[in-house]
């Protein structure tokens, strides 16, 4: 059925046409992101060819493994904005699985990724359901209270968790008969699971789930007003932060082959947020970004200054003085951008077909 122009007045202007797409440049901002990242992948498959030295192949490794933490630290903090102190705790929880599972009974190393993912889930739910009731410093105060528990509880249960000896022998991945047990391997491996995570949850975050959490985010009473379930959407966030926490547990306990209750103190909770905070919260680009300068900025500093950890902290200071929003802001498609991260999808309309003028004569 036709409209006619005194009902065209009430539409809104995009009624009946469709929404024209955005063509792809690539020398528009979201081309150069996309440049950034396949340099980036590239670098990353490319570092044990450029140097193979078990040192950088080592630290690259522990990088790794601190971006897929600050990873799963941004979809609490960042997309739902909740302050977890004690994120560390479900580091611990995969880190300990594992290695009970391995050396007690036998299992082999990939076997125990459900086993792991089965307990970050119910470490979630039990740390999680009580606590995500509360809300800003109480939260944080609790969480770390509930982090704390963990390396108390890994410390005393020495039957199970081996006490402040830890648990050693932890075995390489195997499969079948062909058993990992170069550091390259370990590298590449914690390159898949990395580029999972990457791929993944940027894009778990634009679905109806990714749009509930920042709205909890924003405004918690305005989300539960306009019927968001709160607590249903922020256990969800934490659960899935703890799963990725637990799967860089497991990453860490079978390439170091030892895990001590030392591992897992507050200072590691620290240095995650202090990525996720510094890159950027909510932008996986900065999440990265953060991470790789907390690890690698000690070692840099290493021959520069005696007492580099000073140093690493006069330079975290100004960082957040002059970007106090992150390196790399979750609202730009770069860092050096002003643009909004959706500047290059919105397409302006022609003025003529939604634009009216009160002297035009409207036919009756």
């Amino acid at each position: 059925m036709p409209i006619d122009a005194k009902t065209n007045l009430l539409l809104p202007p995009t009624t009946g046409q469709a929404r024209a797409k955005a063509k792809f440049s690539w020398t528009s901002d979201h081309g150069i992101l996309r440049i950034l990242g396949i340099v980036g992948i590239v670098f990353v498959f490319a570092l044990p060819l450029i140097n193979s030295g078990n040192y950088t192949i080592q630290l690259g490794t522990q990088a790794l493994i601190y971006i897929l933490l600050a990873l799963g630290l941004n979809v609490v903090v960042g997309y739902a904005g909740l302050l977890d102190l004690g994120y560390v705790a479900f580091f611990a929880v995969g880190a300990y699985t594992s290695g009970i599972l391995t050396t007690r009974l036998g299992w082999p190393m990939w076997a125990t990724i459900p086993a792991v993912i089965l307990m970050c889930v119910i470490a979630g739910i039990v740390i999680g359901g009580p606590t995500l009731r509360l809300r800003s410093d109480y939260l944080a105060i609790v969480t770390l209270g509930f982090g704390e528990i963990i390396r108390i509880v890994a410390q005393n249960w020495e039957p199970v968790t081996g006490g402040p000896s830890g648990i050693f022998g932890i075995p390489s991945w195997s499969f079948g008969g062909f058993t990992l047990n170069k550091i390259q391997l370990y590298y590449f491996c914690a390159v898949v699971v990395l580029l999972l995570g990457c791929f993944g949850i940027p894009r778990l975050a634009k679905g109806k789930l990714g749009r509930a959490w920042k709205a909890v985010r924003d405004d918690e009473d305005a989300a539960e007003a306009m019927g968001i379930n709160t607590y249903t959407t922020k256990i969800t966030a934490y659960i899935i932060g703890a799963v990725w926490a637990g799967l860089a547990g497991q990453l860490q306990a079978s390439f170091i082959s030892v895990v001590t209750p030392s591992s897992f103190v507050f200072l590691q909770s620290a240095l995650v947020l202090m990525a996720v905070v510094i890159g950027g919260m909510g932008s996986v680009p900065g999440v990265i970004l953060g991470a790789i300068i907390i690890t690698l900025g000690p070692e840099l500093l290493r021959d520069v200054w005696e007492n580099r950890y000073l140093a690493f902290g006069i330079l975290l200071l100004v960082v957040m003085l002059a970007r106090p929003k992150g390196l790399w802001p979750s609202t730009s498609v770069l860092p050096w951008s002003r643009d909004k991260r959706d500047h290059d999808a919105k397409v302006e309309t022609p003025a003529k077909s939604h634009d009216y003028d009160p002297q035009e004569e409207v036919p009756s």
